[in-house]
């Protein structure tokens, strides 16, 4: 007799073996980290048979759980050493901060949004460190930082100055998602150059833009 967990665990399998090796991921941490984490867990009650699949599972109010390959790649650009800081900007459902403490990493997880957050206590209990903090997503943590690793969960336009503000000035590093208006997304990851981000272009992805982080309107000439 198969108990409950077992098509999920056959769905984890098939996701790391047919979306995430072939795409570039060889860390051997995230590679176990995923599948070992119930991903049905941080997706909203009725939603976990999209949990596996190779798109993003939508969560409500415009926010989405990053599809699979792409957050894999994404903790990969973030280049894990054991007892790193991180902080993750739109935690969400907590499911990329449990990844990156797999790989050894401190995190502070920052959200607002009141139904992402109940899920993510839920699905984060049990796991060590990661620390859940209520709190607006442009603010970041800054009285935990500055931090090895700024970790943005999400995709948006504009970046703003208290997030570079919290990444480590030397040796501190940003990994994300840039929303480009009108074109593809693109993962991305830098460092600080002076107080200001210098990002560079990873990968090309298709992830929705964080509502409130789009770029304010101009003229085109």
């Amino acid at each position: 007799m198969h108990s409950p967990a077992s098509p999920f665990a056959a769905a984890r399998s098939h996701m790391v073996d047919s979306q995430v090796r072939p795409n570039k991921v060889t860390d051997p941490r995230i590679i176990a980290a995923m599948r070992a984490l119930p991903r049905e867990t941080f997706v909203p009650a009725g939603a976990s048979a999209l949990a596996y699949a190779d798109e993003d599972v939508p969560l409500g109010n415009g926010r989405v759980l990053l599809e699979p390959m792409v957050v894999a790649r994404m903790v990969q650009l973030a280049a894990i050493e054991p007892g790193q800081s991180v902080l993750v900007i739109a935690a969400g459902t907590g499911y990329a901060a449990a990844l990156l403490a797999a790989c050894g990493a401190t995190v502070t997880a920052v959200e607002d949004d009141q139904s992402l957050l109940a899920i993510a206590r839920i699905a984060l209990a049990g796991i060590s460190g990661v620390r859940l903090i209520e709190a607006p997503l442009a603010e970041g943590c800054a009285q935990s930082g500055p931090y090895d690793v700024v970790f943005l969960d999400g995709a948006a336009e504009t970046m703003p100055d208290a997030w570079a503000a919290q990444v480590k000035p030397r040796g501190g590093r940003f990994v994300g998602i840039q929303a480009n208006a009108g074109r593809v997304s693109q993962a991305v990851s830098g460092a600080l150059s002076g107080s200001k981000l210098a990002l560079l272009p990873r990968f090309d992805c298709a992830t929705p833009k964080l509502p409130g982080f789009r770029a304010a309107a101009g003229f085109v000439f």
